[in-house]
């Protein structure tokens, strides 16, 4: 194994350095430029002064407080507004929905079920902002016949005689992170050299400690806060393009509903901080080259909690129903992106099942006979 190094870049190539202890200088393997080491030393140390100005620069306004969300924008204040809201909650799944007075809700947009029970509007707290809808309920309806398009395992009759029973407009309640983290990482490097000795070859591993460290800053780090809508759609049906975010204003709503969130800030943001750390890895990892291999051997992160924002954002909801079953789709209502599960064929199944397994016999046949 390796003597452990400090792993420095070339500036010219970004390839590893090492030491020559022949010139006495830092080499680069891939493009053999050289550096003295106080030429490297001078280029680290202007390197770590702009990512600490960048990270002050950067640095959410909240005080500096890691261990708070700032929520100070948000605002339980509905004035004229809440009252030209309508409330409806599903006795089947108990999905809460709201949705402006013009918007007649007939069923619920998560199970289906054709009964929706009035209630009273709350004063809850005000979304923020939203992302409006960009695409129509025939864009929805095309996307899901496309959707089937391609998937030879489907039952003839659902993709021949399937209706869409319901495609509902929802803006699916998020929370939106913003946070900064300042990261050092200590990535386990290996590097691999085969060589033929006589009648073998021989490999050898090596092992390099190479260290990163940067500060990344986040916006709008997306979590949904609905317990009804399964957090695989909703990570499926991304990304959104939030520079499309507007202010909240009951403009948006007639003809669509919204669901109430049902997750608060604290119950959730852990998701969104695991995200930020895994990205801010993956982004250090990738300023690591010429490498085989390149594994986290330590870590710490620290995040600097900034806004904490509630947003609303367009999802179509689509129902159809097979063999006394229904089948739910989403789609991003900004992008098209589709997600949903689609029944299997087990007539089908095993025929493409058996047909593989009969193929794979007769070329073991064949080889056998070949070999006898």
């Amino acid at each position: 194994m390796a003597t452990q190094i400090t792993n420095y870049q070339c500036p010219a190539c970004t390839g590893p350095l090492h030491f020559s202890g022949e010139s006495g200088m830092l080499e680069c393997d891939y493009c053999m430029s050289r550096y003295t080491a106080e030429e490297i030393e001078k280029i680290y140390a202007e390197k770590n002064d702009t990512a600490a100005e960048n990270f002050e620069a950067s640095k959410p306004d909240s005080g500096n407080n890691q261990t708070e969300w700032d929520m100070s924008g948000l605002t339980s204040q509905w004035g004229e507004d809440g009252k030209k809201m309508r409330a409806y909650i599903c006795p089947s799944c108990a999905a809460e929905i709201i949705c402006d007075e013009t918007t007649a809700a007939t069923s619920c947009p998560y199970c289906n079920n054709p009964t929706v029970v009035p209630g009273q509007f709350g004063g809850d707290l005000k979304p923020d902002c939203i992302i409006p809808f960009r695409l129509s309920h025939e864009d929805a309806e095309n996307a899901l016949k496309n959707y089937y398009k391609g998937k030879k395992l489907l039952p003839d009759e659902f993709t021949a005689n399937n209706k869409i029973s319901e495609i509902k407009g929802v803006y699916v309640p998020f929370w939106l992170f913003d946070c900064v983290a300042d990261a050092d990482i200590v990535f386990d490097g290996v590097t691999a050299v085969t060589v033929r000795q006589g009648n073998y070859r021989v490999t050898t591993t090596s092992h390099y400690d190479i260290f990163r460290s940067g500060t990344v800053p986040f916006t709008n780090i997306p979590v949904d806060a609905s317990e009804k809508m399964p957090d695989t759609h909703m990570d499926a049906i991304e990304p959104f393009d939030f520079s499309q975010l507007e202010p909240f204003s009951m403009s948006y709503l007639p003809g669509y509903f919204a669901e109430r969130y049902g997750q608060k800030p604290e119950e959730i943001f852990r998701r969104a901080e695991l995200r930020a750390e895994n990205t801010t890895i993956d982004i250090l990892r990738n300023d690591v080259m010429g490498f085989a291999g390149c594994t986290v051997k330590n870590k710490s992160i620290n995040l600097v909690r900034g806004k904490a924002k509630y947003a609303l954002l367009p999802v179509y909801m689509l129902t159809t129903r097979y063999n006394g079953q229904d089948y739910l789709f989403a789609m991003n209502g900004q992008s098209g992106k589709f997600i949903g599960n689609l029944p299997v064929s087990k007539k089908k199944f095993w025929s493409y099942f058996l047909g593989i397994t009969a193929g794979i016999t007769a070329v073991l046949g064949t080889i056998l006979m070949v070999l006898m």
